[in-house]
């Protein structure tokens, strides 16, 4: 951040110590150009900012036990807010921390508010010290700064009524805040407090409220302002909304608008194949997906076997480890993969999704690489995204294709949690 900020001049003064010797340079740089510095560490100091809150919902407490040590840091940084997008509570922030927004203009900044009214989100973050989220706004909006919110929505506790005054809450503050995102909880096995996903049912009346408030917001402010992430649609079995019901939000990072992006994606690869004359590498497809998705996918599975024919399975997998409660591709386990394809069977190619392996390491969270998964299966293992991705598989042109045989690069060596320190809070501090 500070070498964005400081290197943001035209005229440049570098201070660079080589061999033990300070020397400086000038230079200069075109306005919008980068400077084309690489770090090891974004944010210099190897240490990301940990949480301090203790919600009930919180993921990181849902953790299985047994998995890397990285998994159990319960990161709440507004550095990782302003520079990758995390959604962070603004509850452990410094004096120098806020000055530094304000100086820097560290614009836009990405919060979870969950309830905005003050004793509730309290006791909602489990943090008596939280403090006024609504006059943190203030602060942010007299300064210029916008936010992008998020409520993660627990059935029974901050839905209903509440969810109602938290949006009229933030909608008080537009433009400063610029949406507000709508997400359901999500609970593993291992979850201790009496929570529980949402039904079909409640996911429906959800839409429903939140729908409303969209129709009254586009005809407001000219956007709809609030948005439902995909699991929503899912859950309840409904259409999910054409893409320009996100207005041009990029945030699907969030869940918002990334199963659309992948049917109208699908959309453009039919009329590529329709017109290719490629020869086919493989007969038989194996396509692994998480359950929530899995409906989907096997639709589209059926629409490319017709345009392609070759034969398609596709295989919704449970998660085991945290629980059938988890229904989304990217928290799969390698070994629930391998367990379930050894029995289920499997085709001559089997499409992973990219987003398992996000790791830099190109590593599952149970640590099992794409590597190990061909090699334990005898087959080609290729990573997608989209229906292009498994097209290119298909026909040879894959650039994330594992064939087996290849040596793994072996377990990474990273600090195992015992069964005893998962017991406790003790590695989250």
């Amino acid at each position: 951040i500070d070498v964005q900020f400081y290197g943001a001049e035209e005229q440049l003064t570098f201070a660079i110590r080589r061999d033990g010797e300070m020397r400086q340079f000038e230079a200069e740089r075109d306005y919008n150009q980068p400077l084309g510095l690489a770090f090891t560490h974004p944010t210099f100091d190897t240490d990301i900012r940990r949480c301090n809150n203790l919600c009930e919902f919180c993921f990181v407490l849902q953790m299985a036990p047994k998995f890397r040590r990285t998994l159990y840091i319960k990161d709440d940084d507004y550095r990782y807010s302003f520079l990758f997008g995390h959604y962070v509570t603004l509850t452990n922030l410094s004096e120098h921390d806020w000055w530094r927004i304000e100086t820097m203009g560290l614009s836009p900044l990405y919060v979870s508010v969950h309830v905005t009214d003050w004793e509730m989100r309290r006791q909602y973050l489990r943090n008596p010290d939280a403090p006024d989220i609504l006059a943190q706004l203030e602060w942010l909006a007299e300064r210029g700064i916008e936010v992008h919110t998020q409520i993660v929505v627990t059935p029974g506790v901050n839905d209903g009524r509440i969810l109602d005054q938290s949006i009229a809450d933030l909608t008080n503050f537009y433009p400063t805040v610029q949406s507000i995102s709508v997400v359901p909880v999500g609970l593993t096995k291992h979850h201790k407090y009496g929570l529980r996903p949402h039904t079909p049912a409640e996911a429906r009346a959800v839409i429903a409220q939140m729908e409303a408030y969209q129709a009254h917001f586009l005809q407001e402010f000219g956007s709809r302002f609030v948005y439902l992430t995909d699991e929503w649609y899912l859950v309840a079995g409904q259409e999910l909304p054409p893409i320009t019901a996100y207005d041009g939000q990029q945030l699907q990072e969030n869940g918002l608008g990334m199963v659309r992006h992948f049917l109208d994606e699908w959309e453009g690869v039919k009329g590529e194949i329709r017109d290719s004359d490629s020869v086919f590498h493989h007969q038989s497809l194996t396509l692994v997906t998480g359950t929530l998705f899995g409906p989907v996918l096997r639709e589209t599975a059926v629409q490319f076997t017709q345009l392609t024919g070759a034969e398609v399975t596709v295989e919704p997998i449970v998660n085991q480890k945290l629980g059938e409660t988890i229904t989304v591709a990217g928290l799969l386990m390698g070994s629930d993969i391998l367990n379930h394809l050894q029995t289920a069977g499997f085709g001559d190619l089997i499409i992973l999704p990219r987003v398992m392996f996000d790791h830099p390491d190109r590593i599952a969270m149970d640590n099992i690489s794409p590597q190990d998964i061909a090699n334990q299966l005898k087959r080609p293992v290729a990573l997608a995204d989209t229906m292009g991705d498994v097209w290119d598989a298909l026909t040879g042109q894959s650039q994330v294709l594992f064939a087996p045989g290849v040596r793994s690069k072996g377990p990474i060596d990273l600090r195992v949690i015992n069964d005893s320190d998962a017991e406790s809070n003790a590695h989250f501090s």
